[in-house]
């Protein structure tokens, strides 16, 4: 196979396109939006807000890349965010020093201990009690609201905590403490999962469960593992999101957070029927959810309407990745073949099913007819009395 056709099937060509376009109509709108400045020693500029505003959604969409490859969905990572900022927000203003450095460790570990505890708990109705992974997830994603609202007693907890705030503002080597993070963390999961064999049972467990336990994989113990995963990463991600704006807010915090990053997953190219999954296509579609934001708020497209515009962008990307769809347009671009040669076989390949016709005979050749012996054959007790061959 030839590396432009090996292209032009890769799942990752229609991402790649849609986030290239995007790029390119931004720059378009804002000429300086490829523009980087150094300031303070920090790197400044559109692209890097991308990587910064989108380094939640892709955080929670690696979790969801692996529990979606194992033939999940988790529906609780929103109301997990939101836990996450209520208990480290919660935590820093209720201890004797607020603005501490002991008072920020202390506040985000227990965030991520509670959300281990959380994800534990989904893997284990799913796993264990054999819930629908949808059923089981939903319990926390309405549950865990009113958690977090109990947690702040329905209140705006604010802080002033500079540990706390570097994770959502700090830089680290000129780079966003975000995008620092969530790099280190994809970069554990990739190898993780592509060095070790652990991304090869993730894939047999959504590929066939029960194929993959006779086998001897323990995919009860897998998919826990993946659903503890998806409720660390979302744990991180309510820290980042509630140290950007130094507040922990209940009722919006990580709202609607689990379906982007579901979009992202699918628009990678990952199959919501489980089995093979591709962490670089779920990098490049928190990349397009993130830069169609970005697009949208450069345009000017009112509130209203922008979720309709982002819907229609990710229909078109959808239906380039449809595989009938795919090879459609593939057929429209394959050249028919030649006609066939006035009175003989066609020229080239003959596609299989293709009447050929009757086979030409020779010139001077008698036809044969049909259903009758071919002139000069021998029956067996054929005479030339007509009376005989009658009754034969």
């Amino acid at each position: 196979m030839t590396l432009p056709v090996r292209i032009s099937r890769s799942p990752l060509l229609w991402p790649l396109a849609a986030l290239l376009a995007l790029l390119l109509f931004n720059l378009v709108v804002n000429p300086g939006f490829f523009t980087v400045r150094i300031q303070d020693g920090h790197l400044f500029g559109s692209l890097v807000d991308v990587l910064k505003n989108g380094s939640p959604t892709l955080l929670i969409a690696l979790g969801m890349t692996l529990v979606i490859a194992s033939r999940g969905v988790d529906l609780s990572v929103g109301a997990v965010v939101a836990i996450s900022a209520a208990i480290a927000c919660t935590s820093i203003a209720s201890a004797d020093d607020p603005s501490s450095p002991g008072a920020a460790i202390v506040a985000m570990t227990s965030a991520i201990g509670v959300g281990l505890l959380l994800g534990a708990w989904n893997g284990l109705l799913v796993s264990v009690f054999g819930i629908q992974p949808i059923i089981a997830t939903l319990v926390l994603m309405t549950a865990g609201r009113g958690i977090a609202m109990l947690i702040t007693d329905g209140q705006i907890i604010t802080v002033n905590n500079e540990t706390y705030s570097w994770l959502g503002g700090g830089h680290v080597l000129g780079l966003p403490a975000q995008v620092v993070v969530t790099g280190l963390i994809l970069l554990l999961v990739a190898v993780l999962t592509r060095r070790t064999a652990l991304g090869m049972l993730v894939e047999a467990v959504g590929i066939n469960p029960a194929a993959a336990r006779l086998a001897g994989v323990r995919s009860r113990s897998i998919t826990w593992t993946v659903y503890v995963f998806a409720a660390f990463a979302a744990s991180v991600a309510g820290l980042m999101i509630s140290a950007q704006v130094n507040a922990a807010d209940a009722n919006r915090a990580g709202l609607f957070i689990e379906l982007d990053a579901i979009l992202a997953v699918v628009i990678g190219g990952t199959s919501l029927a489980g089995g093979r999954y591709s962490l670089t296509g779920t990098v490049i579609g928190a990349l397009v959810l993130q830069t169609l934001t970005t697009t949208v708020y450069s345009v000017g497209i009112p509130s209203q309407y922008s979720t309709l515009f982002k819907a229609v962008v990710i229909i078109v990307v959808f239906l380039l990745q449809a595989p009938r769809l795919r090879a459609a347009l593939r057929r429209r671009r394959r050249p028919a073949p030649p006609p066939p040669a006035s009175g003989g076989l066609p020229s080239g390949p003959v596609p299989v099913g293709t009447d050929l016709g009757p086979t030409p005979t020779a010139v001077g050749a008698p036809a044969v007819p049909t259903g009758r012996e071919p002139s000069g054959s021998t029956v067996v007790g054929a005479g030339n009395d007509p009376a005989e061959g009658a009754l034969r």
